[in-house]
Order: C-alpha cells, then sequence, then structure tokens
C-alpha cells in the first residue's frame, strides 16, 4: 500500500486573544486548515508544541472541533498566546508572548516520520525566534522528500527575525509568500531598496532559486512571480499572474493570508494552473475577511472549484 503524503503546517500554535475572547491561532494550524478543506483534512497536519497546562486541552479540543490533525508533543513551557488588538479598519497588531511551547519543538520519531512523508510544508520565521525550533524546523525541511513543495510564508512580526534566518528559510523552500510592507524591509535588508516592486520580486526569485514568489499588497490586490505555468509544467521565462482584491465587508483580517496560502497550496498540488490557484486563494482570503476568526468553515461554491 502506498504510503499517505500530508499537506503540513509547522511553526506556532497559539491562542489569539482577542476582544471578544480566545481563538486558536498560529499560521500553521491556520494553513492545515485551510488546505484540509479543498484536500480533506485527514490529509493534512498541523506540526507544533503543547505546554502541560489546561491551554494545552482546550488547544486539542478546538483542533478536533476543527477536524484537524495534529502532532504537538507536550514540553515544560506554557502553551503560546498572542493579545491582539484590532483598529477601526479590523486591522490586527499583535503582542505575542515568548520562550512558550512552540518556541521549543522537538524533533521527534514521529515527526520524522510526518517528514520523510510530507507533500507540502508551509513554515514561516516567527517560530524559528528560538534557536531549539529553529534547528528542529530546519531539519523537518532537511528530510523532505525531493519533490515536496516548500512555502515559506514570511510573516515577520515585531522584532523577531534576522537577516540570517530569513536567508537561511529562503534557500529551503521553492515558494516565498510575503507581503508588500515586508518586501520594502526585505528590500533595506538586503541592500536593494530603490527597486521597483516587480524588479525586487524577480530579484529575489532568481537569487533564491524559487519557482514561484507570491506577493500580497492588501487593498491593491496580489502577484504571483513564476517560473512554471503549473507546478510540473516549467516554462524558459517567467510568468507573472495579477488578482485585484475584492471589495468585501471585513470582520477581521486575522488568518486571511493564511487561507490564501493553504488554498493556493492545494490548488497547485491539484494540477490547477497558476492564474486559476492564485484566483481562488484571492476569493477564499476575501471571504475568510468577511467571518470572524481565523477558521470558517467555506461554503460549497469555492470548496466545489
Amino acid at each position: 500500500m502506498e504510503q499517505k503524503r500530508y499537506i503540513v503546517g509547522l511553526g506556532e500554535a497559539l491562542w489569539d486573544v482577542l476582544p471578544e475572547g480566545k481563538k486558536l491561532g498560529g499560521a500553521p494550524a491556520n494553513f492545515a486548515y485551510h488546505a484540509g478543506q479543498f484536500v480533506g483534512s485527514e490529509n493534512t497536519i498541523a506540526i507544533s508544541a503543547l505546554g502541560e497546562d489546561k491551554l494545552a486541552e482546550e488547544t486539542i479540543d478546538a483542533l478536533q472541533e476543527h477536524h484537524l490533525n495534529y502532532l504537538m508533543p507536550r514540553v515544560a513551557y506554557p502553551t503560546g498566546t498572542v493579545q491582539v488588538q484590532l483598529d477601526e479598519q479590523g486591522i490586527p497588531t499583535y503582542d505575542i508572548k515568548e520562550n512558550v511551547a512552540w518556541d521549543n519543538i522537538p524533533f521527534t520519531p514521529e515527526i520524522e516520520e510526518i517528514a520523510a512523508n510530507c507533500k507540502a510544508v508551509c513554515f514561516g520565521s516567527l517560530a524559528q525566534r528560538n534557536v531549539v525550533s529553529r534547528e528542529n524546523i530546519h531539519r523537518f525541511l532537511d528530510k523532505t522528500p525531493a519533490d515536496c513543495v516548500k512555502i515559506f510564508d514570511i510573516n515577520l512580526r515585531q522584532n523577531f527575525y534576522t537577516k540570517e534566518i530569513i536567508q537561511e528559510s529562503m534557500r529551503r523552500c521553492n515558494i516565498l509568500k510575503i507581503n508588500d510592507e515586508e518586501l520594502v524591509l526585505i528590500g533595506r535588508m538586503f541592500g536593494y531598496p530603490g527597486l521597483d516592486i516587480e524588479n525586487k520580486c524577480w530579484l529575489i526569485l532568481g537569487k533564491y532559486n524559487l519557482d514561484m514568489l507570491v506577493l500580497t499588497c492588501g487593498t491593491n490586490g496580489s502577484y504571483v512571480f513564476s517560473r512554471c505555468e503549473a507546478l510540473s509544467a516549467p516554462t524558459t521565462s517567467g510568468q507573472m499572474s495579477f488578482q485585484e482584491t475584492p471589495k468585501v465587508e471585513v470582520a477581521d483580517t486575522v488568518g486571511a493570508g493564511d487561507s490564501f496560502t493553504g488554498s493556493f497550496c492545494a490548488a497547485i498540488l491539484s494540477g490547477k494552473s497558476v492564474p486559476e490557484a492564485h484566483r481562488l486563494a484571492v476569493e477564499v482570503s476575501a471571504y475568510v475577511c468577511t467571518q470572524n476568526g481565523a477558521m470558517p468553515q467555506l461554503p460549497e461554491q469555492l470548496l466545489s472549484r
């Protein structure tokens, strides 16, 4: 029997403590949840670490309620929390607690086995702020099969990143996801602040030998710069896909970016072209913005795509 292969969200597991109460968050669980709505939850898994506390039990209850597979060993640190403040437009700012369970993700035999059978993995910079998780995320990435899709959703938060962490992650990924503000920071950090958006993206794509670079610009649309028409169809010249951002009534934007990445990944893996996958991702993230919290159930008209 053929070994099952997983789509993995790898990194921080935490609770977003919002003004109206707390909700399970963290990019890896959000990513795995949304990818799972398209490929089946049995084919996705969120990997992190939890504390030996009441919040860990609540995390497991919430993951099970969302039918989300998880591999989250218990460690002797508190389960992660983030204080989220929303402004009048529903845009969040975060206070991310330090020295918590997801800063100390172990590399267990079970996690190693998932790495060896990984079809796609999404990871970010935040979970690499501590050396323990950083080294074990690198070990996971290095154990994945050659055809594994590795998405670095850069996700710069507060001061929890360095140039070295970003460069090392770019070397290990084949798809980079970044937003316009992060692109400005990266341009300054890497010494090419004067380039326009497109040239910056093509430069990064070429320098790090990426298959794709996904750039989101909030209400100003999003781009996919790509060296392939679909996952298994490389081209001799690059392609650019642009999609307008739909105008919707925003409830909050928490998790919208992760829903974009999860649905884009699922669509690319299913053989959709880059523009088709891009269009779906834009529509999914727009819908998530109209809902409260990061993990709403998507409507059938999106799932049937």
